[in-house]
């Protein structure tokens, strides 16, 4: 390399994050089973020493995978809790938006069709991505449930409101994206697609009163 030159980008990482992004990018290309942790190491640009000090063995660099982009999933923290029916339409909407961003990303996506595709052979990619991201988010729903029901701005109970809110909120969605027959929604498309669920939602609640 020159000295007008610049690094990869990959090498201004921390090693921690490069490690993470190798680890998900050979799993990709080879599946989970048949990634080998010279093959993570390599991609990383760090040595195996490193691997485990920094990351751990091949399944703590899945679960690192899945929580780093699980943790995307996540409302933010200074979200403000609803105190009438505007509000909570407005809590849900952003709920709704940042879940369809965070999930329709194609490296989100990748880590569901890794779980399918590794099913048989390393279910413990599907469990890891069931407990660490798709349970997270729906604690973190139950809770704006929660809080609306002790406002008694809802009524009925919290899991099933839960449900049917990400059953209106995804339909058959993420069916369509695992398969590749359609593409991540837009900014503007997700905005839409999360306030129409929330009319839904709440005509739903309004009817059932």
């Amino acid at each position: 390399m020159s000295k007008t030159s610049r690094p990869d980008d990959v090498d201004q990482k921390p090693a921690r994050a490069r490690i993470i992004d190798a680890a998900f990018a050979a799993f990709g290309v080879h599946g989970y089973a048949q990634t080998s942790m010279l093959e993570i190491a390599t991609r990383a640009k760090v040595s195996k020493r490193e691997l485990y000090a920094l990351v751990g063995n091949k399944h703590d660099m899945l679960v690192a995978c899945i929580m780093e982009r699980a943790g995307r999933m996540r409302p933010p923290a200074e979200m403000p809790k609803p105190h009438n029916r505007e509000s909570l339409a407005e809590v849900l909407s952003a709920f709704g938006d940042r879940l369809l961003r965070e999930v329709s990303d194609p490296v989100v996506l990748g880590v569901f069709r890794l779980a399918i595709a590794e099913a048989e052979r390393a279910p413990e990619i599907a469990q890891a991505l069931d407990s660490i991201g798709r349970a997270a988010a729906r604690e973190d729903l139950a809770a704006i449930m929660e809080q609306a029901q002790s406002r008694g701005l809802l009524t009925g109970d919290t899991a099933e409101m839960t449900e049917r809110f990400l059953a209106l909120l995804w339909g058959d969605l993420m069916m369509r994206l695992l398969l590749r027959l359609a593409e991540p929604p837009t900014l503007e498309a997700a905005r839409h697609r999360a306030h129409d669920a929330v009319l839904d939602f709440l005509r739903l609640q309004q009817a059932s009163v």
